[in-house]
This record gives C-alpha cells, structure tokens and sequence, in this order.
C-alpha cells in the first residue's frame, strides 16, 4: 500500500524544527536589544535563513536514498575541496578571524564556513562505505571489520586534518563524533573498538594530566605553548582569569543564574554578555525564562533526537539508518556541547546551539541535514502483506 504523498511528509518533524524557529528568532531579538552590535538586524538575517533552509529541504526531499548514496563520494569530494580552498585562500577572501581561518567572505552574502557542509558530506560518505563493504563481506571476519575500520579513519581524517589546519578544535570534535556514531552502529567487534578507543581514552586522560600537573614538559618536548591550555584553566578555575579567558564563562553563569526558576521575562536581560546571539545563546534563554524554559528547550532536542531514533529504525535500508546515526550524533554532541561550556560542565568551544544560534552557515548544514531525514521518511513505503512492516525505496 503506498502512503499518499501527505502522509509521507514528516509533520512531526516540520512542528519541531518550526517550534525551534520561534526559540530562535526570540532569543536572538532579546540578545541584539543590547546594541552591542550596532545597526545589524540579526533576526531579519535569521529569518532570511531559516526561509533558505525550507527551501534546501524542499529541493532535498525529492531525491532518494539511492541517489544520495550515488552521489555522496562527489558531495564528500567537493567538501574536501571547499577545505583546502579556504586553508590556501588568500586573507582577502578567507581572513584570519578569532586565530582561526573557516570562513570565505562572499560580497552580498557574508560569511560561509565550508566545515558546517563537511559534517553532513562525511556522513553520506561514511554511510556508503560502511553499506558498500557490508554488502561485499558478507561473512563478518576480525580481519574485515578491521579493514572497515581503517577505511573509515582514513575516509574522516582528510576532512579533519584539514579543519585541524585551520585551526578549529570544535568542529574537529563534531567530526570526531559522527566517526563514533558510525563505527558504533556499523557492526566492527567489539574486539577490535573497545582496545582502541580504551587506548584512546588513556592517551586523552595522559595529555589532560600533563596539561594541568606538567605544562613544562609539553612545551620542552612537544613545542606546545602553555598559553594554548588557557581554556582548559579557565574552565576549572573561572575566578582566577575573570578578566582574561573565562570572561564569557563567568558571565554566561551569572546570566543563567540570575534566571532562577522563571526568568526574567521576554526582552528583559540584564547581563552584558558578547557573542549571546551565536555560542551563547542559552545563556539568553537561561536569563530570560530561567530553568523552566531551559529545560523546555533541552526536551524539544530530546523530542528531535527520539524522533530521529525512531526514523533510523523505522528504515529497513541500512545506509539511511547510517545517515540518520550520523545526524544524530551530530545534533547530540552540538547540544551537549554548547550547553554544557554555559553552564562549565565542559570548556568552551566555539560550536553553536543547532537551530537557535545565529548563523547561516550552519543553519544551512543543519536544514541541509534534516532534508536527509525528510527525504527518508517522503521515501519510506509501506506495503501489505509485506513480512516486514515497511520498506525503502
């Protein structure tokens, strides 16, 4: 029985990212009403996005998973290229902004990072080679899942070497993440994973310890500056570097804080915080609707990713369920992430909230992303009689 084209469209998650369209543009009035940034109306440019974004799912809705996965090695390709681009690019088209160099400069457009396109090219690419080798190795081996293993890390490190280079450490970790995602889902032993991410882990629990007990000897040795680590400080002892790296944490807290339970009401902010349109914007919510509508948002992202969950599974086509794996991991590790540095659960890093911080570029990644999703359910038939309740196309 195939599903009119209505009941193929994803009503739940169109209410959900339009629920995440009203956060957004209130957040981002109340945080530009300071005029710290002058003339610029980031609402109006907000709007403009999320209006770009429909259309990218609008026209992504329409090609299938089969297409997708022809057409994701060339997506992860062109990303690759996009990369290198913006590294060699002279400063006049990608200027060194915040020590970091991400962003082409489009005359009339603005700022454009490739990376936040990269994420959702890697997730194509990585679903078609883990589909791809499954349907080749259809006897599972210690040796095979090895080999799937050291494709994959081969397949993510060009894309993260290149972000490494630029530098960007958040987005490194987002890249980071959709691996894991991936791997933890694509059948390898766990033979094979947990004595490499057990070795990963000890390495990462060695260079924290040395960060912090023996800064002299990564500089000695390693030629790292200890100037490098001030995040990692900050992060544990903000009070100490109140003027200096934990400026924004420390303020972000006071704004939370000062929420209490309810807020302060819409528009009604009193602490001066830079940046609260982009990566911290939650501290704006956390001031203005306190716990309450904190926690409002944070189940509206346990709603997204649940029913991201649920799609995965619903899909009897393994490289959509990869997809959606991907997807979810980066939607995860973006809230996590974002939230916990406002709160000093974790350091700061420069990684927006998904579908509330201000940004084209990664709105545009995010919508482009969830165009996958739509596409896999507007795709996903059901059939009577079928000895499995649903297909893909």
């Amino acid at each position: 029985m195939i599903k009119k084209n209505a009941d193929r469209f994803d009503w739940t998650l169109t209410l959900l990212l339009f629920l995440f369209f009203l956060v957004s543009c209130a957040a981002i009035y109340s945080a530009q009403a300071s005029g710290q940034y002058g003339k610029t109306n980031f609402l109006i440019m907000q709007v403009f996005w999320y209006i770009i974004g429909s259309l990218i799912i609008s026209m992504a809705i329409f090609i299938d998973g089969y297409q997708y996965k022809r057409l994701s090695w060339y997506l992860y390709g062109f990303g690759v290229i996009l990369l290198l681009a913006v590294y060699l690019a002279p400063e006049s088209i990608a200027p060194v902004r915040n020590g970091a160099k991400s962003w082409f400069v489009i005359k009339g457009i603005g700022q454009v990072q490739p990376s936040e396109f990269v994420k959702t090219f890697l997730i194509l690419a990585l679903s078609r080679l883990i589909s791809t080798h499954h349907e080749k190795h259809l006897e599972k081996t210690l040796i095979t899942d090895l080999f799937l293993l050291i494709k994959l890390g081969i397949t993510t490190a060009v894309p993260l070497g290149l972000i490494m280079l630029q530098p960007d450490l958040g987005t490194g970790l987002v890249i980071l993440s959709i691996l894991t995602g991936l791997i933890l889902i694509s059948g390898i032993s766990w033979k094979i994973i947990l004595p490499i991410y057990g070795a990963g882990a000890s390495l990462a629990v060695l260079i924290f310890y040395l960060v912090l007990q023996k800064p002299d000897f990564l500089e000695k040795y390693l030629h790292v500056q200890t100037y490098q680590f001030n995040r990692i400080y900050a992060w544990l002892d903000p009070y100490h570097h109140s003027t200096g790296s934990s400026y924004h944490l420390l303020k972000s807290l006071s704004a939370i804080g000062s929420g209490l339970i309810t807020g302060k009401g819409f528009s009604h902010r009193e602490v001066y915080l830079p940046e609260a349109h982009t990566d911290f914007i939650f501290s704006v919510i956390g001031e203005e609707y306190g716990f309450v509508g904190g926690s409002i948002l944070i189940g509206l992202y346990f709603l997204l990713i649940y029913h991201l969950i649920k799609t995965a599974l619903d899909s009897h086509d393994p490289f959509s369920t990869y997809v959606c794996t991907g997807i979810i991991s980066v939607i995860t590790f973006h809230v996590f992430q974002n939230i916990g540095m406002t709160i000093q659960v974790l350091p700061i890093t420069g990684i927006p909230l998904p579908f509330i911080s201000y940004g084209g570029s990664s709105l545009m990644g995010n919508m482009f992303a969830m165009g996958l999703v739509y596409s896999i359910r507007y795709h996903h038939k059901t059939y009577m009689f079928s000895s499995k309740k649903s297909l893909s196309v």
